[in-house]
């Protein structure tokens, strides 16, 4: 009973998973920010080279190697260090690969490597300077797993493996991501941080533009890799790089990890299923001398909408999340490209410390015996004939300690030395190799007494680095921002726009509308209902936006492609469908716009004669659920927008038969969330509609189904503001006005009534006679029926 604890189940569980998790964090998954290797990874590079595994010799099979991990430093899994050693090996995985393989190692399609036993390997030559001077007591050495012998606790590792190579893996809790560099820049970053440790973050990253992944591919933009190396957190947009050959998209480099059978089969299913459309072939045809996916297109399609289509959809455009998370003395970070370099320098300051130590201390150790031996030899013949005269060796070594004031190690050494050595020439060789001993322990004493010294040092080693393995990038970078939006992934094209009465909206291609002789009947624009009839038509681009104003102030964006596409006798998609509508809400007017200009503008007018100007600039924040165009008082509502420019007339008619006409300039251009002023004294009535004077006559209608058509030079420039003049004589016979338009001669107008009935009428059968007459009929009417507006036909011809 003493040997059993009382634990709570809790407690145990808390510190057995926190164990758990740091021997993750520590021993096997985070790579340490001085040599950037994992356990795993440090490990197989000191078996190789202890088993003589350096790339000037020649390969073993991989199993050896495998062997020798498990069997003396990792004591896991043999696929696990397999697995680890064969990436290494991967010219398409690591940018500077530190194993050379021999045999089948994979592939970028995904083919897994031959089995360790028919496979052979040795260590690249770039891993020769991640293990050079081990052996001169650079790295701290600590137990293996089972205390039989002593393995690196890091590599000296002369490359800054970290960010050249990169690294990824998931610990718990955490997780690293790190994109591989280019050897040149990183160095030269190195150099440069050496030179000034203050540097700014702007001045290194000119030095490091970007990373630069062993598949190659095309970085887009900047700026998700600036907030990387500033913050350690951050995205990398990369695309495959592509060219086009005789009607087809030819694949050269892909970004980094991308399998390209995977990529094959994933496009040809998005090809099947119709999302992506204009691709009649796909072909691998890589071979040796690199990579090349042939992507067929059909005759019609456009390049670069499939381009953006495969971006948006496959793995040719892919985003690397970059967290820069690494150990810094056992604890784990989130470094910026800064603290990466300075955590290599200050390893790589320790290792040149500690190597010119450890060689000062052998060269001491060396011109001490050196300094026994030149004594020896300046008295040759009695320490001869002391040699001779003693009885065994050890009184031989104490005589020579005891007659020449040397050193047992010294006196051993004499003993030791070959009577060669004792001509004058190989005595020539010992005095000359004491002299430049002590002027080489003169050398390590003014490095290790000189930081600056040391720095020199460091800097030649990066200039070293990148003669011996430098050279240019493989990832281009683009300079803009490449954001895929929708309209990138659809043709631009000219189409027609056709909106009902009844709200009913569809677009057509352009080229549907055939080009007709003179004299011709046109075709039907849209197939609408009896009482239905298009009342709004535009020719516009599929990549241009449509506003959509309401009666409630508010205005709605959609862009051209977002109108469904329709055949030329359907009625069309509700728009309530379309736009996130308040309920009770009402179109009031459509306006295309194909550019956000600052020289045109948008002329509001309520029902209480408020008119308001502004710019068409303002409206070119986009928003999906729609904004306030104008403010309106609470009694108030919008009846109309124009779309206008400087030079041109507006004219405002009320109901009660007055209207205004002024000039725009007369109605300053506002902002956005301004309410505007006054346009006209609506006094007891309200305002009908307001028109831009841009056709010679103004129609007039009003309740009964009289009209009149009057010529716009006779309603009188006047200021805005005013009760205006007369447009139409109002009496008990005709009854208030319903509606007005600014018509021309050869145009239709179209008259709907309070029961549903549409009248299609000629505007050249409607007289033109003056302001100040009641009109004349334009409908007959039946008992309890009354007109409520008017529209102009908007025909669908050529």
């Amino acid at each position: 009973m003493d040997k059993i604890k009382v634990i709570k189940i809790e407690d145990e569980m808390k510190q057995s998973y926190i164990d758990y998790s740091m021997s993750v964090i520590v021993g096997r998954a985070l790579p340490d920010a001085k040599d950037g290797l994992k356990p795993v990874h440090r490990r197989i590079l000191y078996a190789m080279n202890e088993m003589g595994l350096v790339f000037n010799k020649s390969f073993k099979k991989s199993a050896r190697v495998v062997g020798e991990v498990l069997g003396k430093f990792h004591p896991h899994g043999d696929t696990a260090v397999y697995d680890s050693m064969v990436r290494m090996a991967q010219a398409f995985s690591l940018r500077y690969p530190l194993v050379k393989g021999q045999g089948n190692f994979g592939s970028v399609d995904g083919d897994p490597a031959a089995a360790m036993r028919y496979t052979e390997a040795k260590l690249a030559k770039i891993s020769s300077e991640m293990l050079k001077d081990i052996e001169k007591n650079t790295v701290n050495f600590a137990d293996n797993f089972d205390g039989s012998m002593k393995e690196p606790v890091v590599l000296p590792s002369m490359v800054p493996n970290l960010l050249v190579n990169g690294s990824s893996g998931i610990a718990v809790g955490m997780a690293t991501n790190m994109p591989p560099h280019n050897l040149s820049e990183i160095c030269s970053a190195v150099i440069a941080v050496v030179d000034d440790i203050e540097i700014e973050y702007n001045d290194l990253i000119k030095y490091v533009s970007a990373p630069d992944f062993p598949t190659g591919g095309i970085i887009c933009g900047t700026v998700g890799v600036r907030q990387a190396y500033k913050n350690g957190r951050g995205k990398v947009i990369t695309r495959a790089k592509t060219h086009l050959e005789k009607n087809k998209i030819i694949v050269t480099e892909l970004p980094y990890m991308v399998n390209k059978a995977r990529l094959l089969e994933n496009t040809a299913e998005l090809v099947k299923d119709k999302r992506i459309e204009g691709i009649n072939m796909l072909r691998d045809e890589s071979d040796r001398t690199g990579m090349r996916m042939v992507i067929g297109l059909k005759q019609d399609a456009n390049p670069e909408v499939v381009l953006n289509l495969l971006y948006k959809h496959t793995s040719m455009q892919t985003t690397f999340g970059v967290i820069n998370l690494a150990l810094v003395n056992g604890e784990p970070k989130v470094l910026s490209l800064k603290d990466l370099l300075l955590e290599f320098i200050r390893h790589r300051k320790e290792v040149i410390v500690r190597r010119t130590q450890f060689d000062l201390d052998k060269a001491k150790e060396k011109a001490h015996l050196l300094e026994g031996i030149i004594i020896a030899l300046e008295n040759i013949d009695s320490v001869i004939k002391s040699i001779k005269g003693s009885a065994d060796a050890k009184a031989a070594k104490q005589t020579l300690v005891d007659d020449y004031s040397l050193s047992e190690l010294q006196a051993q050494a004499i003993l030791d030395i070959k009577l060669q050595r004792l001509t004058s020439m190989e005595q020539g060789k010992i005095r000359e190799e004491h002299k430049n001993l002590l002027a080489f322990i003169t050398e390590c004493q003014a490095i290790l007494g000189s930081e600056d010294r040391i720095k020199e040092i460091l800097k030649k080693e990066m200039v070293y680095l990148i003669e011996t393995y430098g050279g240019d990038r493989r990832t281009a970078i683009e300079d803009v921002e490449l954001e895929l939006e929708t309209e990138d992934l659809i043709e631009e094209e000219d189409v027609v726009v056709t909106m009902t009465n009844s709200g009913y909206v569809k677009r057509i291609p352009l080229e549907t509308y055939k080009s007709q002789r003179r004299g011709g009947k046109g075709i039907k624009a849209a197939g609408t209902r009896e009482e239905d009839f298009v009342k709004d038509l535009f020719i516009t681009s599929t990549h241009n936006y449509l506003m959509f104003f309401t009666d409630k102030g508010k205005v709605y964006w959609l862009k051209g492609f977002n109108i469904p596409e329709a055949g030329r006798y359907a009625k069309g998609t509700a728009i309530i469908n379309l736009l996130k509508l308040e309920k009770g809400e009402e179109i009031k007017a459509v306006i295309p716009v194909a550019e956000f200009s600052e020289d045109k503008y948008l002329m509001f007018v309520t029902r209480k004669g408020i008119a308001k100007k502004t710019s068409l600039k303002e409206y070119s924040n986009v928003r999906n659920g729609g904004i306030i165009a104008v403010n309106l008082r609470e009694d108030d509502d919008l009846v109309n927008v124009v779309l206008t420019s400087d030079g041109e007339e507006i004219l405002i008619a009320t109901k009660d038969g007055r209207a205004v006409r002024f000039k725009g300039s007369d109605v300053g251009a506002v902002g956005r969330n301004s309410i505007g002023v006054k346009g006209i004294n609506v006094k007891n009535s309200e305002v009908v509609d307001v028109i831009v004077c841009n056709s010679p006559h103004v129609l007039t209608v009003t309740e009964k189904g009289y009209g009149k058509r009057s010529p716009v030079e006779d309603y009188r420039l006047i200021n805005r503001g005013g009760s205006g003049v007369i447009n139409i004589k109002i009496t008990e016979k005709n009854g208030k006005v319903c509606g007005i338009t600014c018509v021309g001669d050869g145009e239709e107008v179209m008259f709907l009534t309070r029961n549903g009935l549409l009248v299609r009428t000629p505007i050249k059968d409607i007289s033109v006679i003056g302001r100040n007459t009641q009109g004349v009929r334009v409908i007959r009417l039946g008992d309890g029926d009354s007109l409520i507006g008017l529209a102009k036909v908007a025909e669908g011809e050529d």
